[in-house]
């Protein structure tokens, strides 16, 4: 994958993480959500109503979300443009997909930052690079706890290269 592909953009995505992920009021939201369930601030069009004020409405969380580029993934890709209000059946599993490969991304985020400072990662960034862009089943039969129990070893052996350690 390539990086582009790894950065966010709002504008092709469905509100999955404004729909999928839960908060709860603390200094980062300023009322609680439960999982599954829209923001009240997202609007018909799947953009947020209040994105210009997040910060002085109390959602500082939402400002700092990342979701490395797994919204629109899941949206264009895995699910080919058909949102989940326009296939209510799918939202129970695309909210599912949609967490999974936000974990899958952030471990290639990792994974070629490591290629850059010169770690041998191809192997392990090709089995998490599959399971992304895999069907939704594929996606959710990914274990992301154990794919990061082996970039541990490689992140260490990169950091240790790297100071010279």
């Amino acid at each position: 994958m390539r990086a582009v592909d790894l950065a966010s953009d709002c504008s092709r995505c469905f509100g999955l993480c404004c729909t999928a992920l839960p908060f709860r009021r603390s200094a980062d939201f300023a009322f609680d959500k439960l999982p599954d369930t829209p923001c009240r601030n997202l609007g018909a069009s799947y953009g947020c109503g209040i994105h210009t004020a997040l910060r002085a409405d109390g959602m500082t969380g939402c400002t700092v979300f990342e979701c490395f580029g797994a919204g629109q993934h899941v949206a264009q890709v895995t699910y080919g443009g058909v949102s989940w209000r326009e296939e209510p059946g799918t939202a129970s599993e695309m909210f599912a997909v949609f967490a999974r490969v936000r974990d899958l991304h952030e471990l290639l985020v990792l994974l070629q930052e490591a290629r850059g400072l010169g770690a041998d990662v191809d192997d392990l960034h090709d089995r998490v690079a599959a399971f992304a862009a895999g069907d939704p089943a594929t996606v959710l039969s990914a274990d992301p706890f154990a794919l990061r129990d082996e970039l541990g070893p490689l992140l260490d052996a990169t950091r240790r290269a790297v100071r010279g350690t």
